[in-house]
């Protein structure tokens, strides 16, 4: 299956990379717009294919601009997917791949019904992610954005309680986690930026009781991501 045209092809690169096989580009094609989709290609290491414009127009059923991409082959998801959508994970400045290809698993095996990932400063959902993510990609609904701070604010509109990760945060089981929550998690060396803490209802984080001073991302989201589980099947019964 393919999409095609320069708007749809661009907005399919930010936004969902990880549904992306391939993109083609018309041979015909030169100037800023092949630039800038050649450039999100390579950023989410996706292939770049330069395709005679004849053949594109035999492929597609209608203006293609120049641009195509061609979908992966996925199986969505059925009837008893338990995606909740009042449950939503943000994901800034994540630069392993194996922490977010980690972060991700334990996202769908929570049934988080979004994740927003902050476009600059993290990784893109590259193979290894999806390889480390044993499949999760293919079932969650994986969001790119530009700026955290926006999104936060709207997401506050729609009566959403923002929580951020941070080692000095309370104990995630002191905070009502039942209605709509929206968890943030930053970054491998830094954790959230300071603007992001600022925009945040409330900062949670795991009691160190040994020695150690903070765990790993992927390991620190997966606490706090099932004792908001914990708390959700709890209170429905």
């Amino acid at each position: 299956m393919l999409i095609y045209g320069f708007h749809p092809v661009r907005e399919a690169l930010r936004h969902r990379p990880h549904e992306l096989q391939r993109v083609l580009i018309g041979d015909r094609r030169q100037g800023k717009r092949r630039r800038e989709i050649e450039d999100l290609s390579r950023r989410h290491r996706l292939e770049v294919r330069i395709t005679p414009e004849a053949e594109l127009s035999r492929l597609v059923d209608g203006v293609h601009n120049g641009f195509a991409a061609e979908l992966r082959q996925t199986t969505a998801p059925g009837p008893d997917a338990k995606a909740d959508p009042q449950f939503v994970v943000l994901l800034e400045d994540i630069q392993d791949p194996r922490n977010l290809g980690a972060l991700l698993r334990v996202c769908e095996g929570a049934g988080v019904g979004r994740v927003l990932i902050r476009d600059r400063g993290t990784a893109s959902v590259s193979p290894a992610v999806v390889k480390t993510a044993a499949g999760a990609t293919e079932w969650l609904a994986i969001e790119r954005i530009t700026n955290t701070a926006t999104e936060v604010a709207r997401l506050k509109k729609e009566e959403f309680w923002v929580y951020g990760a941070d080692t000095k945060g309370d104990p995630p089981w002191e905070a009502d986690l039942t209605g709509p929550i929206v968890l943030c998690f930053g970054g491998e060396e830094k954790g959230l930026r300071a603007r992001t803490r600022k925009v945040c209802d409330r900062l949670l984080g795991l009691p160190m009781r040994g020695r150690i001073e903070s765990l790993n991302v992927s390991a620190a989201a997966a606490a706090l991501i099932y004792e908001a589980v914990r708390q959700r099947l709890k209170a429905s019964g």
